[in-house]
């Protein structure tokens, strides 16, 4: 891969990063409310658990995804030039974080690319913030946590993409 791609790999991510670092206080907020609902607890018990356990996955997770990411793609050959469906196919699910946008295709590219990084993003911290927030909640059942990090995860990464998606239909529709 050259040291091209790769820098523009890193500022995809970098894009992505800091997006969920300026919504980490709306997704620890979310999670919060489901852990009071789900699993009756106060506001301070679920916040002292969420507040360090989304930390450590925005700040420490998400950029060893990256490197999981980035390592996967230079193992299955990275580069560009693939054709055909299966091509396309290993473009959308290796090459996101490492896209190349290109020209008028950068409107539509770079809001889908963010978006689909939800995706893995989404799986790293379902499990970083469960193992994290198990050693705060040792008196609650294995399975009502995994329920609980499964179901959080989904609204927070629900307003998650929410957020991405206005913010790219405000940026296009308004410049």
């Amino acid at each position: 891969m050259s040291p091209i791609l790769a820098s523009t790999g890193l500022q995809m991510l970098g894009a992505q990063y800091l997006a969920l670092i300026c919504a980490l206080p709306l997704v620890i907020l979310a999670e919060i409310i489901v852990a009071q609902k789900m699993l009756h607890l106060g506001a301070l018990r679920a916040a002292v658990a969420l507040i360090p356990a989304n930390v450590v996955s925005t700040l420490i997770g998400f950029p060893l995804l990256g490197l999981l990411l980035f390592v996967v793609h230079g193992a299955v050959g990275g580069g560009h030039g693939h054709s055909g469906f299966l091509g396309r196919v290993y473009e959308w699910t290796l090459q996101v974080p490492w896209l190349i946008p290109h020209g008028r295709d950068a409107s539509w590219m770079v809001p889908v690319a963010s978006l689909y990084l939800l995706i893995p993003a989404f799986f790293a911290s379902v499990f970083v913030e469960r193992w994290i927030c198990s050693a705060f909640w040792r008196d609650l059942p294995k399975s009502r946590l995994r329920r609980y990090s499964w179901y959080a995860h989904f609204v927070s990464y629900s307003v998650l993409f929410v957020c991405v998606a206005d913010y790219y239909f405000i940026r296009v529709r308004y410049g």
